[in-house]
């Protein structure tokens, strides 16, 4: 990952799963998100608290079968110590008391296995969103926003002809832009028509997570161009 001296600091993940092979394969995962860093990789429970007293970590990438003990069990540890680092769960269990009982302890996302290299890109990039919100929020909808950020797009409640997953390429390919994309850009960006990208962007624009302003300096009519709102900002 780079590290432009002008960029926020990136934001450091401990690795911790009990399959080696896997490990390296998060690892390597993590590494090439943008904004993030692999501070280490733990194969254990034990491993994980001896990486945790040596170096600063902000978010648990964590496997919840240990060879020593339940990752939960790992996670209620750190937060009697007062530890706050946050986590991400990354397992394959499916049992709905087990992801209850994970976000009272303040799990804020789950990653069910096996997950491919843009699902994990995604939930980092949205926990990144998550964390970057600051400051006292103005209303209702901003909190809703900030807590929002953490959800993936519900394929189930989009209007009909939109897709879950071309919904999160164009949501990426917008929040990965610092100056925003015209309808055309983000069509060429996706591998979609420009008439198809303005539907998705202008979908976002409805669930207020991105704005539209004409972008003027061009003959002819002005073309729109959309902007990611980012959480607390």
């Amino acid at each position: 990952m780079s590290t432009d001296p002008g960029s926020p600091e990136p934001i450091r993940v401990l690795v911790v799963e009990d399959d080696p092979v896997a490990a390296d394969a998060h690892a390597l995962y993590v590494g090439r998100v943008s904004g993030f860093t692999v501070a280490g990789v733990a194969n254990s429970r034990s491993a994980a608290v001896r990486a945790l007293e040596r170096t600063r970590v902000d978010l648990l990438l964590l496997d919840l079968y240990l060879p020593d003990g339940h990752g939960l069990q790992l996670v209620r540890s750190l937060r009697a110590a007062g530890h706050l680092a946050d986590v991400i769960a990354v397992t394959s269990a499916r049992d709905l008391a087990i992801v209850r009982e994970g976000v009272s302890l303040g799990v804020v996302q789950y990653v069910l296995k096996p997950f491919t290299f843009a699902t994990l890109r995604d939930r980092l990039a949205r926990y990144a969103e998550f964390r970057a919100a600051a400051g006292e929020a103005s209303g209702q909808d901003e909190v809703d926003r900030a807590l929002g950020a953490l959800r993936a797009p519900q394929g189930g409640s989009l209007p009909k002809g939109l897709s879950g997953p071309t919904l999160e390429s164009v949501t990426r390919t917008l929040r990965d832009s610092p100056t925003g994309l015209t309808a055309a850009e983000a069509g060429t960006a996706v591998g979609i028509s420009r008439i198809t990208a303005r539907r998705y962007l202008e979908h976002l624009v409805t669930e207020g997570r991105a704005a539209r302003s004409p972008q003027y300096g061009q003959i002819g009519r002005p073309e729109l161009q959309y902007r990611w709102l980012r959480a607390g900002g």
